[in-house]
């Protein structure tokens, strides 16, 4: 796990129109709303207030999309929490796309053809892809990967569908292709053991050759309620922390991925560290506990 300064220099990428001139742009990543975790599913005032900031912050600095990494609520398709998360989240100004990721909150442990569909009424797909500039992102349900014998049919059905997927990416050059999902494959190490915090090795490993033979450079993920990051060759995992509630001694934040040029600079913001702009030419705040 590193401090506040995660500036890695990521992919090449051919930018989008706005910053063709070489003005950098950016994109935010929020992970683990979880409305509800606060007060154990009695109330989620904390969330709403968390979140309200957050985006509130959002629309001022306005990045060019923002994926929010799963757990959306804490009590798998309660009603309350999902409309409440829904509300908040029409803050947001409309022109800023929304990406959301499902986690395990979202649809249980062990995902099975009742909560896929509550899933899909609440938020529609639990995996798809999107673009922005040159980055094809790829939005997966890493509950399928990680406990797929709820419903054996979904998990082989994304996972064929990941397959073809990356194999068309792969054929154009110009995109460079980032994964979002909710649960990491590692948090430190590829061949760390398994916990509830990751994908398990009897898994892993093949979906990371999967990506890394693609040609995916990076996976952001959340799920630990903290920051880490951890690599396995040319593939650099992500972890972000919670906009909600943290854990480990980490504080409710976001991060922002700047990119500059051929660069990525992902950068982990706590409530009290948000910058009042995003200026690659000016240094980070005093870093927050990750």
């Amino acid at each position: 796990m590193r401090r506040l300064f995660l500036a890695l220099s990521l992919f090449a990428i051919l930018l989008p129109a706005t910053a063709q001139s070489g003005k950098p742009w950016f994109f935010a990543v929020l992970a683990d709303p979880q409305f509800g975790m606060y007060a154990k599913d009695k109330n989620f005032t904390q969330e709403t207030a968390n979140l309200e900031f957050a985006i509130a912050n959002l629309n001022r600095l306005h990045p060019r999309f923002v994926v929010i990494c799963g757990d959306l609520v804490n009590r798998t398709g309660d009603p309350a929490e999902i409309a409440e998360y829904k509300r908040v989240l029409q803050k947001l100004d409309p022109s800023i796309p929304i990406y959301n990721v499902v986690g395990n909150h979202d649809i249980g442990n062990i995902p099975t053809p009742k909560t896929l569909d509550g899933y899909h009424t609440a938020f529609g797909p639990d995996y798809y892809t999107f673009s922005a500039g040159d980055i094809f992102g790829i939005v997966l349900d890493s509950n399928l990967i990680r406990a797929p014998q709820g419903d054996p049919e979904a998990a082989r059905q994304q996972a064929a569908w990941l397959e073809k997927t990356l194999a068309s990416a792969k054929s154009n050059s110009k995109q460079q292709i980032v994964v979002f999902q909710h649960i990491p494959y590692f948090i430190h190490d590829p061949n760390e053991a398994d916990g509830y915090f990751d994908i398990p090795l009897s898994v892993r490993r093949r979906y990371l050759n999967l990506l890394e033979q693609a040609g995916v450079k990076y996976v952001f993920a959340g799920h630990y309620h903290r920051n880490a990051i951890g690599e396995d060759g040319p593939l650099t995992e992500v972890v972000t922390g919670a906009v909600g509630m943290p854990l480990g001694g980490s504080l409710s934040g976001f991060r922002i991925v700047t990119v500059e040029g051929r660069q990525f600079k992902p950068i982990w913001y706590c409530f009290g560290g948000i910058p009042n702009q995003v200026d690659p030419q000016t240094p980070p705040p005093t870093p927050c506990p990750q």
